[in-house]
């Protein structure tokens, strides 16, 4: 399962190389404008074609959104392209029948702000989750390494966004698919989420040697697994059910927060059985022998 785990992973850090995370105007400063036609909703091709006469209109991309809507991404728009846009799509519809369901716009300087502020909040959870893991597994100090059970824990949630960085990284290449500042709380939400998924195995492990077992340590954790595996597979399928209902049937500005989930959350599942929790005996075992080689 490592060797599947780290080809995965080697091909979405491959995929985040090459082609990058198409990053939105919530990162790159822009405009975002989210249009519902109550009658007819001419084409996306035709649509660019009437904004992309307006020379002030750079970096223009339009996709529909469900069977009425039109979601619309430029660089920051003023006003009076704000107001001509909305014209020039009421003059498209024939009726003029039309609603405007949001408009947002973002300076450089604001989404540069916003990139910095997103990392610095993933690393400071990450740091978080390891001194957690250190305080609540103080008491196995002596016969389980604290040091294995918080590299488990960190490799395993890096396992569990790298991934969807690199799916998204090949949505955002092939399907303009762009990471907006939902995608970050989708991201907290996952390492969250799946940091339970793990320390409830790593707990289940330390009530196993606190009854005083003399199993070796890969017994241990794979008897630990298997007693908290129906919970974990029933509480990330109702998660991933939940999450395909939003991503079918939900708002566009919704839907690949959805799908984000679904992978994240689906992954961490994953990785607390066949990473964290192998990770845990083989660190286990190479730091005890490290300690029995210097004496």
């Amino acid at each position: 399962m490592f060797i599947v785990s780290i080809t995965v992973l080697v091909a979405s850090a491959v995929a985040l190389g090459v082609y990058g995370l198409n990053f939105g105007v919530d990162f790159r400063g822009g405009s975002v404008l989210e249009v519902e036609f109550l009658e007819s909703r001419p084409s996306a091709v035709a649509t660019h074609e009437a904004l992309a006469s307006r020379e002030s209109l750079k970096e223009l991309s339009v996709n529909t959104s469900g069977d009425t809507g039109l979601v619309i991404r430029s660089s920051e728009l003023s006003e009076e392209d704000h107001q001509w846009m909305l014209t020039t799509l009421r003059m498209m519809t024939g009726s003029g029948k039309l609603q405007e369901l949001r408009f947002d716009s973002v300076g450089p300087a604001i989404g540069q702000e916003l990139k910095s502020k997103s990392i610095t909040a993933i690393i400071v959870l990450l740091t978080v989750v390891m001194l957690y893991i250190a305080y609540m597994f103080r008491t196995l100090s002596r016969s389980l390494s604290l040091l294995a059970m918080a590299t488990g824990t960190v490799l395993g949630l890096v396992h569990d966004i790298i991934i969807p960085m690199g799916v998204f990284a090949v949505l955002g290449y092939y399907a303009d698919v762009q990471i907006s500042a939902i995608y970050v709380a989708a991201v907290l939400t996952i390492l969250g989420y799946t940091v339970s998924d793990k320390v409830v195995i790593y707990d289940r492990v330390r009530e196993n040697i606190l009854r005083g077992t003399k199993d070796p340590l890969p017994d241990i954790v794979h008897r630990s697994v298997m007693q908290t595996l129906v919970r974990s597979i029933n509480n990330t399928l109702v998660v991933m059910l939940s999450s395909l209902a939003v991503f079918l049937y939900g708002g566009e500005s919704i839907r690949y927060f959805a799908l984000s989930l679904m992978l994240g959350i689906g992954l961490g599942a994953y990785s607390s059985i066949f990473v964290a929790s192998p990770l845990l005996v083989w660190l286990s075992g190479w730091t005890k022998k490290r300690r029995i080689d210097r004496l």
